[in-house]
């Protein structure tokens, strides 16, 4: 019953998605074969589709959720907010370090396995998006703020 409850709630935010992809997002040109506009809709339909097996057919098992879980979970949204309130502010990097190693300690990592997990999440994934991909990522006020100052001590 808790999956059939579950799959109903995102059905609801699934399909209200899926009339935003099919009418709201539209690009002035094509650059890609896909284009900009194919993702939104092809991740609906897929949702959807998913969603439909889960409401058709549920597990039959019942849903036991430990009070530690719950805390964990609710713990996660509170991270996830706080890295996308920091994100621009301290920039990809510093913000994924914080979060990462946040998470990782969470977890139960230790403090020192969190703290390099969260550097080479930050590090590599900055690296990798930005040289790989060529995505633009905020570097940062902080950043900026530092760079600013070499740049007056250096002129």
């Amino acid at each position: 019953m808790v999956d059939r409850i579950f799959a109903g709630v995102l059905m609801v935010v699934t399909l209200a998605y899926a009339v935003i992809a099919f009418t709201a997002i539209s690009a002035p040109f094509q650059y890609d074969p896909l284009g900009p506009e194919s993702w939104p809709r092809i991740l609906s339909l897929v949702a959807i589709t998913c969603l439909l097996v889960i409401l058709w057919k549920p597990d039959a098992t019942e849903m036991g959720v430990a009070r530690q879980t719950w805390f964990r979970l609710g713990a996660t949204v509170i991270l996830l907010i706080a890295y996308s309130e920091l994100y621009e502010p301290l920039g990809f990097i510093l913000a994924t370090i914080l979060f990462g190693t946040a998470l990782c300690a969470m977890l139960g990592a230790g403090i020192w396995r969190s703290i390099l997990f969260g550097v080479a999440t930050g590090v590599l994934g900055y690296l990798l998006c930005a040289t790989l991909l060529d995505l633009n990522l905020p570097e940062g006020e902080l950043y900026e703020a530092i760079a600013e100052t070499f740049e007056k001590e250096s002129s």
